[in-house]
């Protein structure tokens, strides 16, 4: 039977999961062991370089997070590292990946440990859930891989794939639908390999169980419920989804009579904390993008400057909103205002020392087209 959609009413109850010692988990194991991708934070037991990966990859393409992972190490081989380490210089090392409360956590975690366990990380499921930035999946991951513990890791494509190997109809978000499936990966966890299960399931997620599922070259398909019911391109189902808002701005390169930019170091808590910005802001009504940027640039020094054209404009997807970001390159015309630097805290920095300084994605975009990398 292939796996095209069956007509009529889907099944009103999940199918049962495969029992303990199934060779369900036997099959997994031996198409991973074969086709397994060789990334950098496999093969070690080590907590410190599975944790950075597990919070690396939470919204991270794996490929583009091999890049990301190696250059980290590089600058904090270990936990002691990064608990020392100034926040800027972390935010600085996680630049690119977004979602900067994460590299927060990381450093909060990594004090936590050194403070609290004496530099070791711990090895008690609790205890690592417990740690700043670390819920159920990673803690799962970091238990089972990094010291056998039989704890599963239900990541979205662990849910993917759960979702038609009991081809559960309802929406995967649903309350117990999670529970579901993460009682029936506790089920299927071999005790001598709960962490090679647990990175099988995610590899087979990824890809052979995706999005459009490839049923023909998948290694369990005999024990997929939504494979022998036709229902697997139909699963998981989705919940209904939220309208997204757009949200346009601008930001603005101001260049003084050196050839300076014009920048600032935001406040320590709300959106972007710590990180440097460009001077900008949102697009009022009725307002062209070009308008927009001279007000905030005339806004934020006290002074007008002179847009002279137009860089990039960059755009961003988020969960609840997409985002639209014109990016200006500007002069200032007065300037003998060119040193305004009061409470606000607007530096002007050379372009050579932007580089080191941790910017906001589409701010540092703006600057790379300039060459300022």
């Amino acid at each position: 039977m292939n796996a095209k959609r069956k007509r009529g009413k889907p099944a009103k109850r999940a199918a049962p999961a495969p029992p303990p010692g199934h060779p369900y988990v036997r099959n997994l194991l031996g198409w991973y062991a074969a086709v397994k991708r060789p990334f950098p934070w496999r093969g070690t037991a080590d907590p410190y370089r599975i944790w950075i990966s597990e919070i690396m990859l939470q919204q991270t393409q794996a490929e583009r997070g091999v890049r990301h992972f190696t250059a980290w190490l590089r600058r904090f081989p270990d936990i002691r590292a990064v608990a020392e380490a100034a926040e800027a210089d972390v935010l600085a090392a996680w630049e690119g990946l977004g979602y900067y409360s994460r590299a927060r956590n990381i450093r909060l975690a990594a004090k936590r440990v050194m403070e609290e366990h004496g530099g070791e990380f711990p090895r008690a499921h609790e205890k690592i859930l417990s740690l700043p930035g670390v819920g159920d999946y990673t803690a799962g991951s970091i238990a089972s891989i990094a010291f056998g513990a039989p704890e599963p890791a239900v990541d979205a494509n662990v849910l993917r794939v759960f979702a038609r190997v009991l081809d559960i109809c309802a929406p995967i978000a649903a309350a117990g639908a999670k529970r579901m499936v993460t009682e029936a990966v506790r089920a299927l966890l071999p005790a001598d390999a709960p962490g090679e299960f647990n990175q099988a399931l995610m590899e087979l997620g990824a890809l052979v169980c995706g999005r459009s599922p490839k049923c023909g070259e998948c290694p369990v398909r005999g024990d997929c419920a939504a494979f022998r019911n036709g229902t697997a391109a139909d699963r998981p189902v989705k919940g209904a989804k939220s309208a997204r808002t757009l949200r346009e701005t601008v930001a603005g390169i101001v260049l003084d009579a050196d050839g300076k930019a014009c920048v600032r170091r935001r406040p320590p808590g709300g959106l972007w904390a710590g990180m440097w910005e460009l001077p900008g802001g949102e697009i009022e009504n009725g307002e062209s993008p070009g308008e927009a940027v001279a007000r905030h640039i005339a806004g934020a020094l006290g002074t007008p400057a002179a847009v002279r054209g137009e860089i990039a404009v960059v755009r961003h997807g988020y969960t609840t909103n997409r985002a639209v970001l014109h990016g200006y390159l500007c002069e200032l015309a007065e300037p003998a205002q060119t040193r305004r630097d009061d409470g606000a805290a607007w530096k002007w920095v050379a372009p050579g020392e932007l580089a080191s300084r941790p910017f906001p994605a589409g701010h540092r975009k703006l600057l790379e087209r300039l060459g300022w990398k």
